[in-house]
C-alpha cells in the first residue's frame, strides 16, 4: 500500500483526496500557490509546500516546481484529481520517472485518451460509433466553415485535450467561425496547457449520459452505473444524478458494455468515465475522461464504493475483488455544484470574493463536498467550483425533495452561488419529468426572478485577533500565530499597476459610453480601436475570470473614445474599460 500521497491539485477535489487518504492511514502532501497559502486542502494535509506564482500558469500548471515538492516531501505518488495535469501524459510520464506511482491510467491511455480526437478514432476502432467530426485539429476557420457547410449548423469546436466545457464554443454560422476558434483556443491553452481543438456536429436536443468504469492492472474492467449530466448551461454541468431518468435498462446495459469496449481498446486501469450523447433512442459516443470526475459522488452513493480509494487502491497493484454481477446499484442521487457565479437574468457571471458565511446543510442522505469555508477567498484566477452538494434517496423525487431541503439549509455570502438556479431547474416540470437536454437551461428556462446579490458588508472589530503568519523553510509550509489588533500584521496597500477611472456599478446607466468590467479579472483581448465606430452589443473587450471568457460589449452605438486596458491587465468590478462617444 502507498504511504504518502502528493495531491497535485486545490479546491475541493484536493480536499476529497486527503479526506480519503486520512482513513486509510496515508500520510498526504498539499501544494499551492501564493494566493492558496493557507486554503482549506493546506490546511488538511499532513504537509504542504509552495508552488509560487498566482495563476494556473505559474503554479499549478508548473511541472518543475511539482516535481520539486515531490523530491522535498519524499512522496511515493500522486494523485492528480481533475483539470489542471490529470489528463496530461507528460507529466504522467515525468511522475513515473521518477519511480513514483501516478494514481490514474497508464501513460498510453492517458495519450489515446486525453486526445479526444484519437480517443474518437479507437472508440470507432472498437465498434463504438461517435458523433460524427474531424478526427485532426483545427488550425484555419475555414475547416470550421467547410465541415459546418457540410454537415449543417450548429457545429461544435472543442478542446482536444479538455474536458468540461472548456474551450468548447458553440458555432451556428460561417461568419461566427473565426472568432470561435480563437476563443476555445484561448480557453483550452488556459486551463489545460494545450491549444488543440476538433470540430464535430452538434446535436439538436440531446442528453448528456456518462458512464462510470474501474478497471485494475490484472484485466478486470467493469462499468459500475450512468450518470445524467444533462442540466448543463454554456456546456458546463450544473445537476448530475445517477440513475439517469426514463432511460431504458436495455440502452443502459449495451452503453455500460460499450464502454467496457472503449477502456480495453486502450488498455485501461483505474477509475474513468466514457461519456455518451444519448438522442432517439441511440447513443454516441463522445469522449473517456481518464480521470475522476466531479459527479462522482453520485455513483458513490448508489454503489456504495469509495472510488478514490479504489483508485489508490489499483495504483497499490490490488485487484479488484467484485465482478460484474456484484455491482448493485441502490435509490437515486444527486449533486448540484455551487459554483461562485451570479445566475441572475441568467447571466451565470464569475463570481470571484471572499467567504463572508458558509453554512452547511445536514441531515439524512446529505453529503457536502467543499473546498472552502467561511473566511477563504474565491480567486479569479480559478475554477469557481466552491463546493458540491450530494444527496441520496429511496427514489428519484425523495431525493429531488431531500436536494431542495438540503439546499434551503445552506448559507453562502460574501460570493453571488448557482444555488438559486439550482432550485428553478429541480422544480421546473421538465426536470421532474425527465425530459430535459443539454440545452434546455439556456433555452427553456427563465431565471428573471433571481435577483442581483447584495454586497457583503465588511466585518468590524477591535479586539485582539489572531494572525496565521507563514513562513516558508526551503519550500515547505509552517505556520505561526501572532495575536494583535485587527491592523497589525496586514498587507500594505498594493500599487496600482495604471491608474483606471472607476465607478460602482449601479452608477453606470444602461446606454451609458462607459463600458465598465461587471467582474474581476484579466482582459485577454481588445476587441475595437480607439476611433471606431461600434454598435449595440458589439464586443469591446474579452475578460477571462475564473478559467471562463467573458464578451464586455457595447451598451450605445458610437465611436471609441479612449481605452483604458491592454490585454494582460487585471481590472476589477466597475472599472472602465473603454468610453464611446
Amino acid at each position: 500500500m502507498l504511504r504518502k500521497v502528493l495531491i497535485a491539485n486545490r479546491g475541493e477535489i484536493a480536499v476529497r483526496v486527503i479526506r480519503t487518504c486520512r482513513e486509510m492511514g496515508i500520510a498526504t502532501v498539499a501544494v499551492y500557490s501564493e494566493l492558496d497559502r493557507d486554503a482549506l486542502h493546506v490546511r488538511l494535509a499532513d504537509e504542504a509546500y509552495a508552488l509560487g506564482g498566482q495563476t494556473a500558469a505559474e503554479s499549478y500548471l508548473n511541472t518543475e516546481a511539482i516535481l520539486n515538492a515531490i523530491r522535498l516531501s519524499g512522496a511515493d505518488a500522486v494523485h492528480p484529481g481533475y483539470g489542471f495535469f490529470s489528463e496530461n501524459t507528460d507529466f504522467a510520464r515525468a511522475i513515473t520517472a521518477m519511480g513514483v506511482t501516478f494514481i490514474g491510467p497508464p501513460t498510453g491511455a492517458i495519450e489515446v485518451m486525453g486526445d479526444k480526437i484519437s480517443s474518437r478514432v479507437a472508440a470507432a476502432e472498437a465498434g463504438v460509433n461517435g458523433v460524427p467530426g474531424r478526427n485532426d485539429t483545427l488550425s484555419d476557420p475555414a475547416q470550421v466553415i467547410a465541415f459546418g457547410e457540410e454537415f449543417g449548423w450548429p457545429v461544435a469546436i472543442k478542446a482536444a485535450y479538455g474536458g468540461g466545457g472548456r474551450g468548447m464554443k458553440v458555432v451556428n454560422s460561417p461568419d461566427e467561425a473565426a472568432a470561435a476558434l480563437e476563443s476555445a483556443m484561448r480557453e483550452a491553452l488556459s486551463y489545460f496547457g494545450r491549444s488543440e481543438c476538433y470540430v464535430e456536429r452538434y446535436l439538436t436536443w440531446p442528453r448528456h449520459i456518462e458512464m462510470q468504469v474501474l478497471g485494475d492492472t490484472h484485466g478486470n474492467v467493469l462499468w459500475l452505473g450512468e450518470r445524467d449530466c444533462s442540466a448543463q448551461r454554456r456546456h458546463q454541468k450544473l445537476v448530475e444524478e445517477s440513475p439517469a431518468p426514463n432511460f431504458p435498462d436495455d440502452v443502459r446495459r449495451a452503453m455500460g458494455e460499450a464502454a467496457v469496449k472503449v477502456s480495453r481498446a486502450c488498455g485501461y486501469y483505474n477509475a474513468g468515465t466514457v461519456e455518451f450523447l444519448y438522442q432517439d433512442g441511440e447513443f454516441f459516443f463522445l469522449e473517456m475522461n481518464t480521470r475522476l470526475q466531479v459527479e462522482h459522488p453520485v455513483t458513490e452513493l448508489v454503489t456504495g464504493l469509495d472510488l478514490v480509494e479504489w483508485q489508490i487502491r489499483v495504483a497499490s497493484g490490488e485487484a479488484l475483488p467484485f465482478t460484474q454481477d456484484d455491482i448493485k446499484r441502490d435509490g437515486h442521487a444527486i449533486e448540484v455544484r455551487i459554483n461562485a457565479e451570479d445566475p441572475s437574468q441568467g447571466r451565470f457571471a464569475p463570481s470571484p470574493g471572499t467567504l463572508t458565511t458558509f453554512r452547511a446543510p445536514s441531515g439524512p442522505g446529505v453529503r457536502l463536498d467543499a473546498g472552502y469555508e467561511a473566511g477563504d477567498t474565491v480567486s479569479q484566477y480559478y475554477d469557481n467550483l466552491i463546493a458540491k452538494l450530494i444527496v441520496w434517496g429511496p427514489d428519484r423525487d425523495r431525493a429531488r425533495r431531500r436536494m431542495l431541503r438540503a439546499i434551503e439549509e445552506t448559507t453562502i455570502t460574501g460570493v453571488a452561488t448557482t444555488l438559486p438556479a439550482d432550485v428553478i431547474i429541480l422544480s421546473d416540470d421538465e426536470f421532474v419529468a425527465g425530459t430535459h437536454s443539454t440545452k434546455w437551461v439556456e433555452t427553456n428556462l427563465d431565471f428573471s426572478s433571481i435577483p442581483s446579490p447584495l454586497p457583503a458588508a465588511a466585518p468590524e472589530s477591535d479586539e485582539l485577533v489572531r494572525h496565521d503568519v507563514v513562513a516558508e523553510v526551503n519550500g515547505k509550509r509552517v505556520s505561526v500565530a501572532l495575536y494583535a489588533a485587527p491592523s497589525a500584521g496586514g498587507a500594505a496597500p498594493r500599487a496600482a499597476a495604471a491608474a483606471k477611472p472607476r465607478r460602482p456599478k449601479a452608477a453606470v446607466a444602461a446606454g451609458s459610453g462607459d463600458v465598465t468590467a461587471p467582474m474581476q479579472g484579466t482582459i485577454v483581448k481588445v476587441s475595437v480601436a480607439v476611433g471606431e465606430e461600434v454598435a449595440v452589443g458589439d464586443t469591446v473587450v474579452i475578460l477571462e475570470a475564473m478559467k471562463m471568457e467573458n464578451a464586455v460589449v457595447a451598451q450605445r452605438a458610437g465611436v471609441v473614445e479612449s481605452i483604458s486596458v491592454n490585454a494582460g491587465d487585471s481590472v476589477s468590478a466597475g472599472d472602465v474599460v473603454a468610453v464611446i462617444s
